[in-house]
């Protein structure tokens, strides 16, 4: 009975709440003129740590940390798409014709794969994610909060998505010189 009420959303008995070791909030208390450099330094110090979860209470740090981590979404989802794009082109289009949207796809390909990797991989902030599911949140400490839209990072394991847009973006320069070595050489 007590699945059944999981299903239909009723909390059950065994459901935990994350405690604190899980979840670290960078509280918005302002005790001098350097409040903004001391938030800054208690996520860097958190991200380093890597806590599960990351609650940002001051809406300046949590909209540009929210705002980097999406440029890196965008980087890697801009750099397996446009790869995918320049290795199924070939398939779907004359030969004649499929270089003309191969060849620049497969190049932004290398080059968001290549600017994710200088400016993204090395970051401790790349390896977490934005949270919006309020079923996940509602589980976090978030009642202590002074703020009502704070941004909450939760860590995940992104080894597999580099490898993923790493690989899709090497495929496709690989195809890429391929195509110049057959077009200038040949």
């Amino acid at each position: 009975m007590a699945a059944w009420g999981r299903r239909r959303g009723v909390p059950g008995s065994r459901e935990r709440v994350v405690s604190s070791t899980d979840c670290y909030i960078v509280h918005e208390i302002y005790n001098g003129e350097n409040a903004q450099e001391q938030f800054e330094y208690e996520l860097e110090q958190a991200l380093e740590a890597q806590y599960k979860y990351i609650v940002i209470e001051p809406t300046r740090i949590g909209d540009e940390t929210a705002r980097w981590v999406a440029v890196g979404n965008c980087l890697h989802k801009t750099a397996v798409l446009s790869g995918s794009a320049c290795l199924l082109t070939p398939l779907s289009l004359p030969q004649e014709y499929s270089r003309y949207i191969a060849l620049p796809a497969g190049a932004l390909s290398v080059a968001c794969a290549a600017l994710y990797g200088i400016s993204w991989q090395f970051d401790p902030c790349c390896k977490y994610q934005v949270e919006y599911d309020t079923y996940k949140l509602s589980r976090l400490p978030l009642h202590t909060l002074t703020t009502s839209t704070p941004v909450v990072l939760v860590r995940k394991d992104d080894i597999h998505r580099k490898r993923l847009h790493n690989t899709i973006a090497l495929a496709a320069l690989a195809y890429c010189v391929k195509k110049i070595y057959e077009l200038y050489v040949v």
